[in-house]
């Protein structure tokens, strides 16, 4: 499984180009202005988040042509967190229920915080495309067979990551706890109705060999897996630890963004965007 660091959240020349194609007339030269974006987090929180750059994006049918997933998602958590900076409050779902919440401030902390801000956008666009693995488990000693596994299937990724080498967990801690932070905050409904009959609410029977879960199971095993990423060596080497402590800590402040553009951007193009979770009839 891929391992992304800090370093890779870079952006791409395409995407440097497309940014600075929206700069304010009579702003410096094409490359000093890249360079700036480059070298200076500031500069670049200020160009990506320029409204120009964002209805730009929001009007472009092509814009996956022309700039990275991870840059879309960026311009669109920067310009939540401009309008939620300014909100009275979140909204929580609860199956047909929209619940107001008054943690803005919390949401907006979390968010302000570059590094959280650019791990979430690459987060997003990982799950643009679902892979599927194959990996080598010990069955017991002297004896080892390959398993497949999707990395959007919390169930398998949990069943291989029991049976591989301590220092091959990293990749499915984190990527366990990404699939529970991604599913509870941009499709908040599959949890409810995974969970209940949509029409009377009732808890569905456990069906054999699956297993299901509520909201509140997705944000336990999201703190759990993120706490187990951030204690894992690999999470130091790759400069993420100090994320994973925050998602940890403050996953229910972390989905809310994701919830926010799923909501206020998205709209039905959540389903072209992204590989859904399979509801179940």
């Amino acid at each position: 499984m891929a391992r992304p660091d800090m370093k890779d959240m870079s952006l791409t020349d395409a995407d440097l180009d497309f940014i600075v194609g929206e700069a304010p007339p009579g702003a410096a030269g094409a490359e000093h202005l890249k360079g700036l974006i480059r070298s200076d987090g500031a500069f670049r929180k200020a160009l990506v988040g320029d409204d120009r750059v964002f209805q730009r994006v929001m009007d472009d049918e092509e814009v996956f042509v022309k700039i990275s997933p991870g840059l879309y998602f960026e311009v669109l958590l920067r310009r939540a967190l401009k309008e939620l900076d300014t909100a009275t409050h979140t909204v929580e779902r609860a199956g047909r229920q929209s619940i107001p919440v008054f943690d803005t401030r919390e949401v907006v902390d979390l968010l302000s915080k570059s590094e959280v801000l650019l791990y979430l956008a690459h987060m997003l666009a990982s799950f643009t495309r679902v892979h599927s693995y194959a990996t080598s488990v010990r069955v017991r000693r002297g004896i080892r067979r390959r398993v497949r596994f999707s990395d959007m299937d919390i169930d398998s990724l949990l069943r291989v990551s029991a049976t591989v080498e301590e220092e091959q967990r990293f990749g499915f801690y984190k990527r366990i706890a990404d699939v529970c932070l991604f599913v509870s905050g941009v499709f908040p409904d599959y949890p409810f109705y995974d969970y209940r009959y949509p029409g009377s609410g009732q808890v569905r029977p456990l069906t054999r060999g699956r297993l299901r879960r509520s909201l509140e199971e997705y944000e336990r095993d999201g703190r759990r897996f993120y706490g187990l990423a951030q204690r894992h060596p690999t999470a130091h080497v790759l400069e993420l630890a100090g994320v994973f402590r925050l998602l940890g800590e403050h996953f229910t402040s972390a989905r809310k963004p994701l919830a926010f553009i799923a909501a206020h951007y998205l709209h039905s193009q959540k389903q072209r965007l992204f590989v859904a979770p399979t509801q179940p009839a």
